[in-house]
């Protein structure tokens, strides 16, 4: 039966794909003809090289990689590596990686499912050894049928019952230990400020916010801050009673409320607390207090897994939740001044 994946073709130079179905044989067969191996009838060698002719079929590296599985290619599919969390997570998988002798293709999702399904489908096409993955929101179905014998870890965060390894931190229990943090110098009207709060990692903050909020019957403050964290924050403090301390439930959005605050004079009123660590966070006054989860520690377990996986050595999938530090700088250790 032709196993090759529906819509795998190209269009322009004739790819491996184009032979299979014309042929009407798999991929690996294709791979054991054009590779001479034994295991091929006389009949069916005939037929892929007569497709081979007639489509004007040229092997090169490439494609001998995706037939024969021989790619020492990981893939890393996150959203953005303008993002600076995922960015040094990709450095450090790009030297581990090359370290154990393997290159690595990158690809951003821009938390879109449609591109993220699109970008690990096109890897699994290039038959890359190992993929690693920062998924966003929706639906997975496809995933472990698309990737087949490829080995996946998960980073950051995951889906309920993927089967596969995830590598990240504790999000819920980290975000409640720092809201207490916040609430032992006194601080009530605390607020939440996220965006895209359909991600995992987002909501799993939110929920270690209401916890702590909810045991000491303090009133919660929730914003959105997708695309504008700087006005969420005016915004906030233009209220009639503003809050006295904010946490931020990732660096991107900080750096919006870091601006807000030192604009509006209230750096060292307002306490504050980022879910992530960011650029020059240490040399404001006050310094950012920080949860700060390392991006380089994820990586490694993450790669680590990987390749152990890609290896053949069984490994029992797990959920891997890396221990985080509270960094504290002073932004989160304001004591709260108002009623």
């Amino acid at each position: 039966m032709n196993d090759v994946p529906e819509g795998a073709a190209g269009a322009g130079r004739p790819t491996v794909y184009d032979v299979a179905r014309v042929a009407g044989v798999s991929i690996k067969t294709v791979s054991r003809v054009v590779n001479q191996s034994p295991g091929v009838s006389a009949k069916t060698r005939r037929l892929v090289l007569d497709a081979v002719q007639d489509l004007g079929y040229v092997v090169n590296a490439a494609a001998r990689s995706l037939v024969t599985g021989s790619s020492t290619t990981i893939g890393v599919i996150v959203d953005s590596i303008a993002d600076p969390f995922f960015a040094s997570l990709v450095s450090v998988v790009e030297v581990d990686a090359m370290a154990a002798g393997f290159s690595t293709q990158v690809a951003s999702t821009w938390r879109d499912p449609l591109r993220e399904r699109e970008q690990v489908l096109r890897m699994a096409r290039e038959n890359v050894r190992g993929l690693l993955v920062a998924p966003t929101t929706g639906d997975h179905d496809y995933f472990t049928a698309a990737l087949g014998d490829i080995p996946a870890v998960l980073v950051d965060r995951g889906w309920p019952g993927s089967g596969l390894d995830l590598v990240g931190v504790d999000d819920r229990g980290d975000t409640r230990a720092a809201i207490e943090h916040l609430l032992a110098y006194g601080h009530r009207r605390i607020a939440f400020l996220g965006d895209y709060s359909e991600l995992p990692t987002t909501l799993h903050r939110r929920e270690g916010y209401s916890d702590a909020m909810t045991k000491a019957g303090a009133p919660e403050i929730v914003l959105s801050a997708l695309k504008d964290s700087e006005t969420a924050v005016a915004g906030l403090l233009g209220r009639e009673d503003p809050p006295t301390a904010i946490f931020s439930s990732n660096a991107r959005t900080s750096l919006g409320v870091v601006r807000a605050l030192h604009r509006a004079g209230r750096g060292a009123d307002v306490a504050l607390i980022s879910f992530g660590d960011f650029e020059l966070s240490d040399t404001l006054r006050p310094g950012v207090t920080v949860v700060d989860h390392d991006p380089a520690r994820i990586a490694t377990v993450a790669v680590d897994r990987l390749l152990t996986r890609i290896r053949g050595t069984p490994l029992t999938p797990a959920e891997v939740l890396l221990p985080t530090e509270l960094v504290q700088r002073g932004s989160g250790e304001l004591q709260c001044v108002q009623s």
